[in-house]
C-alpha cells in the first residue's frame, strides 16, 4: 500500500490549521501541525514531510528565516501561505527558499494544485531524476544540450539553453529574478533585468505556440518566472 504524501502546516492561527487538517485530509495527505517556527523546524527534521506550507507572520520568528533554516539541509518543497501580499514579502520568501507563494485567502482547488506540483517536484528530488523534460511537443534533454520541438532540433545559443535548463530542472516552481540572474549571468548581474526579459522573450519565440500567450514559461508578475508542466 502507498504511504500517504505527508504535509507539514506550520501556522499559528488555529483557524487556518482546523481548515487545511480537513481540506487536506479529504485528499489523502497525512496532516501535521506546528505553531510556531521552532516546532516546525523541529518537526521537519523528525518527519520528513513531502511539503511544507508555511505562513510568514509565526509568534516565534519570520518565516522567510524558517525558509533559510530549511534549505541549510533539506530541498522539501515550501509553499507560502501568507497573508503578505507585496511583491517585497514574496521575493524574500522565493529568495530564502521557498517554492511557492499563495495569499490568504486561497481558492481550494488553486492550493490544491500547487500542493500536487509541489509533490511532483519532491517526486523528482527523491528519485533518480530523468534529465529529460517533456511539454506537449516539446522534449529539453537537460544531459545532452539538446532541445526539440515536434522532433526538430531547436537551435539555442549557450545563454539561452542555460536559463532554459534552469527554468525546467526547477519546473513547477517560482524562481525570482534575482535568483535566475545569479544563476545564469552570475552575482554581479543580479540588477540587470533586461538581460532576462531579453532571453525570456527569445526562448518563448522559439518554443511556445504562441509567444504572447504563453503556456511554457509563465510570468509571475513583479516576482520572477515558472516554467510549466
Amino acid at each position: 500500500m502507498t504511504a500517504k504524501p505527508q504535509i507539514l502546516v506550520i501556522d499559528d492561527e488555529q483557524q487556518i490549521q482546523r481548515a487545511l487538517r480537513t481540506i487536506l485530509g479529504q485528499q489523502n495527505y497525512q496532516i501535521n501541525v506546528a505553531g510556531s517556527g521552532e516546532e516546525g523546524l523541529a518537526l521537519a527534521a523528525a518527519t520528513l514531510p513531502d511539503v511544507i506550507v508555511l505562513d510568514l507572520g509565526l509568534p516565534d520568528m519570520n518565516g522567510v528565516e524558517v525558509c533559510h533554516q530549511l534549505r541549510s539541509w533539506t530541498d522539501i518543497p515550501v509553499i507560502v501561505l501568507s497573508a503578505h501580499d507585496s511583491e517585497q514579502d514574496k521575493v524574500a520568501a522565493l529568495d530564502a527558499g521557498a517554492d511557492d507563494y499563495l495569499t490568504k485567502p486561497c481558492g481550494v482547488d488553486e492550493l490544491l494544485a500547487r500542493i500536487r506540483v509541489a509533490l511532483r517536484h519532491h517526486s523528482r528530488i527523491k528519485g533518480n531524476k530523468s534529465t529529460e523534460v517533456h511539454v506537449g511537443n516539446l522534449t529539453i534533454d537537460l544531459a545532452n544540450y539538446l532541445v526539440t520541438r515536434n522532433g526538430e532540433v531547436v537551435k539555442l545559443t549557450a545563454t539561452e539553453f542555460s536559463l532554459l535548463a534552469y527554468l525546467a530542472g526547477n519546473a513547477g516552481r517560482v524562481l525570482t529574478h534575482r535568483a535566475i540572474l545569479n544563476h545564469v549571468w552570475g552575482a554581479s548581474e543580479t540588477s540587470q533585468m533586461e538581460y532576462l526579459r531579453v532571453y525570456i522573450r527569445q526562448l518563448r519565440q522559439k518554443l511556445e505556440e504562441d509567444p504572447h500567450n504563453p503556456q511554457i514559461i509563465m510570468t509571475e508578475s513583479g516576482v520572477g518566472y515558472r516554467f510549466i508542466v
